[in-house]
């Protein structure tokens, strides 16, 4: 399995400016398929205080809103920027709407759905809100199910691990 490198990988901000992964270098980045109209959507708390915990710490939290699950999340960028900030008061990053399974799946979740979570099992992700840690030199470390609180114990001992020194 070749996993191709994270930080090159051309993304978008929720807003459409360019960006990639390489923006967070040297930081532990959890990075969240995300969806404003999910039963998982206050998950969004715990991913705010994951990032207020650990931000001075060298740690982000990612957002990447996807409609493929339920169409839950199918707003505009200016709509899921306005929701998570007037919502949840989310300060960490947001980028643009993508899909993350199928034919147009994009190629950062080619790459993370190699990824295994800990049973051992990669492949397609489940559902909104599956995260995966990515290390501060830009491997991905650890995947979690959509089910997994952001604020889980397996959660916060992986990021402190990855934390830089």
């Amino acid at each position: 399995m070749t996993i191709p490198n994270l930080y090159d990988i051309p993304l978008h901000t929720l807003d459409g400016d360019p960006t990639t992964l390489g923006d967070h270098r040297g930081k532990a980045v959890l990075v969240v398929n995300v969806a404003s109209k999910c039963g998982l959507t206050p998950q969004y708390e715990g991913l705010e205080r994951l990032q207020k915990r650990y931000a001075d710490r060298g740690f982000t939290v990612l957002g990447v809103p996807c409609n493929q699950f339920g169409g839950q999340e199918p707003g505009t960028a200016e709509e899921i920027q306005t929701f998570c900030s007037t919502t949840y008061g989310v300060s960490f990053p947001l980028l643009a709407k993508v899909d993350v399974n199928g034919e147009a799946r994009h190629p950062l979740y080619a790459a993370l759905t190699q990824v295994p979570d800990a049973a051992g099992e990669a492949g397609d992700i489940t559902w909104n809100f599956e995260k995966f840690l990515v290390s501060a030199t830009g491997e991905a470390v650890a995947r979690f199910r959509p089910g997994t609180e952001p604020e889980a114990a397996e959660v916060t001992v992986a990021i402190e691990a990855q934390l830089p020194e």
